[in-house]
């Protein structure tokens, strides 16, 4: 059973590793579609300006803001595939080849117990005194020795 609570403290702490990992990306990727939302947000602004100023003293102003919102588009897009690269799965891979294994371990452990239990209980049904005999002669030779360490101990009693 030793093993089984080991692998259970296993199990709990690779998934605590990897919770930490994917809260971590999850913090890291909202920081970046923050920063990314502000850098857009003032980027646009002046760009569009800028942009806008220059174009509209060679095109019509409606084609010059046109050219404007498609640039905002494109910068947008590449933020967010930035954003998107984030990935916790390599970072987990260890803890979770680690869960996988203590989990099969505990599996084996279950399935020996059973098997060693289901043995017993046949062995019971073949020949309950021979099965049950060595089980009976250990707790008598255990009494008794217990009994006569405390004679021996408190011989008045």
């Amino acid at each position: 059973m030793s093993r089984i609570s080991r692998n259970i403290s296993i199990i709990l702490r690779a998934e605590r590793l990897i919770a930490q990992r994917h809260v971590a990306v999850a913090a890291r990727r909202t920081g970046f579609y923050a920063a990314a939302g502000l850098a857009v947000g003032l980027a646009v602004i002046m760009l569009n300006v800028a942009g806008f100023f220059w174009l509209s003293a060679s095109l019509s102003k409606p084609l010059a803001a046109l050219i404007m919102a498609g640039a905002n588009l494109v910068l947008g897009v590449i933020l967010v595939l930035l954003a998107n690269t984030q990935n916790a799965q390599a970072d987990t891979t260890a803890a979770v080849e680690l869960r996988d294994m203590a989990l099969m371990d505990i599996e084996t452990e279950v399935k020996d117990t059973l098997s060693d239990a289901r043995n017993t209980v046949t062995g019971i049904r073949r020949d309950p005194l021979g099965a049950l005999t060595p089980d009976i002669i250990s707790a008598i030779l255990s009494t008794l020795l217990n009994y006569a360490k405390r004679r021996k101990n408190n011989p008045e009693e």
